[in-house]
């Protein structure tokens, strides 16, 4: 009498299945971590554009 019958396989593909998912959710990460540094660079250009139009805005007014 074999236990193992289709449990059996399903049990073997539960390791490959959590593999799977880990890479899966890896890509999930890199692409939000691109999507952070992309956001990021938006604000630091605009903070830069702020600031170049508060200082010639200072520098209009004396």
């Amino acid at each position: 009498m074999e236990g193992t019958g289709a449990s059996g396989g399903f049990l073997f593909s539960l390791p490959i299945l959590f593999i799977l998912i880990y890479i899966v959710l890896f890509g999930v990460g890199v692409y939000c971590l691109i999507l952070f540094i992309q956001l990021a660079r938006r604000g630091i250009q605009a903070l830069d554009l702020y600031i170049a139009e508060k200082k010639s805005e200072k520098g209009g007014r004396q």
